[in-house]
């Protein structure tokens, strides 16, 4: 007897739909083909354990599972459950009759239990897009699914419930159904940390609300102690709050990741990713012998913070350029290519020397000649060029820690922020991909940033005094767009073409003076 139960396999942050097919016949023998991975392949042992534990059995017969399309690898746990259910309905054990229309993903503990996978979300989307009425997956990652409308979610915690279900007893499985406008809470704020927290610093906040208006990387460059870190993690309480498709989009990324965690649906705040300077390229970028999201995906549509940015390797951020340019990574293998979205705003930190205390108005720099500029040549150019401000951050005076005057809230920048992207997006309408000026290209460049005679000339002036790149020059024309937005102002005037020269005037020739 051939059974066909359907499962689903992850490429990227997109699902393929596997067909397992399974027979029972004369002979003892367990042959399982279609490219399986050594983790399919030891499925053998748990659903056997899993299925006596339970009351069932394996037969003892010859049986044949192909697992199409068979030119595809399938990796991972996730199929025991799928495996499973095809060799009991093949056997004549339970009723196929809800197979044809079901999805079944599942990794089975011994006993019987089902333990959760990875990428709940878009193996739920592409069932939905390929007609199947309903999906069976483990009870932790059944909310994850029920976002996507016109599927019916059951979770499931251990096999015999599934087995029940699939014989004719609808309330065996606990069905799942999400609102996913009741589950999607933009304005849920970030409780843990708020602007007002940071003593003084007015300016850099100024340069941050400037970054976060038009979507500009950032690097901070100071000495320890001057609050970098302290800035830098609160600048997603000053965002935009997640659009449903922003959520959507970046929740799917987590999910292929395993990084949602039991029993949640949707993110409802844009991510921020904090690798450690030991972080490998991979683990930056994503890839691996079985490819997984690295942070820059998984920072996706938030904030990606590389602290102490001279100390990362100088291969993992020369890996960061291609990403930073067309917010999209494309990771190519012999035998496969997947790509991850990586649409994220990049801030770094760095301390001026190895010291610390280059050009500190009162600690001395004990840093040796040439020291300062061979710390600072591990940062190559053309990344730094890739960097809209580069913002020079002192050490906070005692009067300022001291000052009980309270300080701007995150929700106030925020409105000013939220103001200046509603302006940046009517903008971009007409214009797939682009919804921030920081994306501009150089044809929305000319139509969008032009300048008069005497901003040319301004800027003109700053080009050769700083020697800037032409990709430093189109920087400093989008930072002035971000600033002429946020005073709501149509066109961009001498002080915002002079603030944004300012906030790009740290170039890596003039740290070391």
């Amino acid at each position: 007897m051939l059974v066909k139960v359907f499962g689903s396999a992850v490429y990227g942050i997109c699902a393929t739909t596997i067909t397992v097919e399974v027979t029972v016949a004369q002979g003892i023998k367990f042959v399982l083909v279609g490219l399986p991975d050594n983790a399919v392949k030891e499925s053998q042992q748990r659903i056997e354990s899993a299925l006596t534990e339970n009351g069932y059995r394996i037969p003892g017969k010859k049986i044949v599972i192909n697992m199409a399309p068979a030119d595809i690898r399938k990796e991972g746990t996730a199929y025991d459950l799928t495996l499973a259910i095809g060799i009991l309905a093949a056997s004549g054990q339970i009723p196929d009759t809800l197979l044809h229309n079901s999805l079944i993903m599942g990794e089975l503990s011994l006993d019987g239990g089902i333990l959760p996978i990875k990428g709940a979300l878009p193996i739920a989307i592409q069932a939905r897009n390929e007609g199947f009425k309903r999906i069976i997956l483990p009870i932790e990652n059944a909310r994850e699914a029920a976002i996507v409308r016109d599927l019916e979610v059951f979770g499931a915690e251990n096999v015999l419930q599934v087995i029940q279900f699939l014989s004719g007893d609808e309330n065996a499985l606990l069905k799942i159904f999400i609102d996913e406008h009741a589950a999607f809470n933009p304005d849920q704020q970030y409780n843990e940390v708020d602007f007002s927290d940071v003593k003084g610093q007015e300016n850099i906040k100024r340069a941050l609300e400037i970054s976060a208006a038009g979507g500009h990387n950032v690097i901070l460059i100071g000495p320890p102690g001057a609050g970098k870190t302290m800035l830098a993690k609160r600048l997603p309480t000053v965002l935009p709050p997640f659009s449903l498709e922003e959520a959507l989009e970046t929740t799917k990324i987590h999910s292929v990741a395993g990084k949602m965690g039991k029993y949640k649906s949707l993110l409802n705040q844009r991510p921020f990713r904090a690798p450690h300077h030991t972080i490998s390229d991979v683990a930056l970028v994503g890839g691996g012998g079985n490819p997984q999201p690295g942070e820059i995906s998984l920072a996706h549509n938030g904030v990606l913070f590389l602290d102490e940015l001279p100390e990362f390797k100088r291969t993992v951020l020369e890996v960061m350029r291609q990403p930073l340019e067309d917010r999209i990574i494309t990771i190519s293998r012999a035998r496969f290519t997947v790509e991850y979205p990586a649409s994220f705003m990049l801030i770094a930190s760095m301390n001026p020397c190895p010291c610390g205390y280059y050009n500190h108005p009162e600690k001395e720099c004990v840093c040796g000649p040439g020291v300062v500029q061979k710390y600072l040549n591990r940062i190559s150019g053309p990344l730094l060029d890739r960097i809209d401000l580069h913002i020079e951050v002192t050490p906070v005076h005692f009067d300022e820690l001291t000052a009980s005057r309270p300080s701007e809230r995150s929700e106030t920048i925020r409105e000013r922020v939220v103001h200046a992207r509603e302006i940046q997006k009517a903008r971009f309408l007409e214009v797939d991909g682009v919804y921030c000026n920081a994306q501009m290209n150089s044809r929305m460049l000319r139509s969008w940033c032009k300048i008069d005679a005497s901003g040319n000339q301004l800027l003109k002036t700053a080009m050769e005094r700083l020697n800037l790149s032409a990709r430093a020059y189109d920087r400093i024309l989008k930072v002035a767009r971000t600033i002429a937005d946020l005073e709501n102002s149509k066109n961009i005037e001498i002080p915002h073409l002079a603030e944004a020269i300012q906030l790009r005037s740290l170039d890596r020739e003039n740290w070391a003076g």
